[in-house]
């Protein structure tokens, strides 16, 4: 099992073209790229800095996950995802381990990467998100 990298922080907001607004006026940065990923309900705008992203991700359902947690803790921090050689693997390395995980499978994530997220109760309150980062 091996880490490679931080891939991306994702952070919670409401409106990503205020991001974007925000980001040309203090920076002159346009978006690395923007999507919409259906099956996580999420509109998302990530900007490239140095060798990560900052992923900015807002909801396009009331159903969301992303809506929860604006609901709940309001913008911000979301999950830190972590680029990894197998996500498979390493779910089943956490598993066997007694780590409680969301997904026990990988699934597809924005840029068609597998992803799989885990539990914040079995790393310090955090949710961490496992990328192929590929």
């Amino acid at each position: 099992m091996k880490l490679k990298a931080i891939d991306h922080i994702g952070i919670a907001v409401h409106s990503v073209d205020a991001v974007k607004e925000t980001y040309r006026k203090a920076f002159d940065l346009e978006p690395a790229f923007e999507e919409v990923v259906e099956d996580q309900k999420v509109r998302i705008v990530a900007f490239a800095i140095g060798g990560t992203r900052l992923e900015y991700m807002e909801p396009t359902a009331a159903d969301s996950p992303i809506s929860k947690f604006l609901e709940k803790k309001g913008e911000g921090l979301h999950h830190v995802a972590i680029a990894v050689d197998d996500v498979r693997n390493v779910l089943e390395h956490l598993k066997a381990a007694g780590f409680p995980l969301i997904d026990e499978a990988p699934r597809i994530g924005a840029e068609g990467k597998q992803i799989a997220f885990l539990h914040p109760k079995g790393f310090h309150k955090v949710l961490f998100e496992l990328t192929s980062g590929e």
